[in-house]
């Protein structure tokens, strides 16, 4: 769905997840990307409970379920999703940047690291990639 259609949905769980529990500041976590990304919401009844999006270029970001929903299986349901739309649009491979702790999930969808880990917004990232 486009950014209109999930900001007032997706923001708040970015908010919380990144924001709150992580320490990413406020500022730079809504950013120019979003208004061109696909994004995916997580949804238990009427209450969004995860967020992800698929930049125009491939890349996969922000991913975030809130904590209560975490290890449901909604995160992968989104990828999911959003590799379908990035092979629908005729993408050849999508990136990301995953947190170090989520790498082996990454992994377990078919995403294999590449380069060195590095710090963004004060967190271990690893860079990851799989071929479509």
């Amino acid at each position: 769905m486009s950014w209109e259609q999930a900001r007032a949905h997706a923001s708040p769980i970015r908010f919380t997840v990144f924001c709150e529990e992580q320490g990413v500041p406020r500022e730079i976590e809504l950013d120019e990307h979003d208004a061109a990304s696909v994004h995916a919401l997580a949804f238990l009844g009427r209450k969004a409970v995860g967020t992800a999006r698929l930049l125009p270029d491939g890349h996969i970001g922000r991913m975030a379920v809130l904590k209560d929903w975490r290890n449901r299986g909604l995160g992968g349901l989104m990828l999911q999703r959003l590799i379908e739309k990035a092979r629908e649009r005729g993408d050849k491979q999508i990136v990301l940047s995953a947190q170090v702790h989520a790498v082996p999930f990454y992994r377990a969808h078919g995403f294999v690291t590449e380069g060195d880990e590095y710090m963004e917004a004060g967190i271990r990232h690893q860079e990851m990639r799989r071929r479509l």
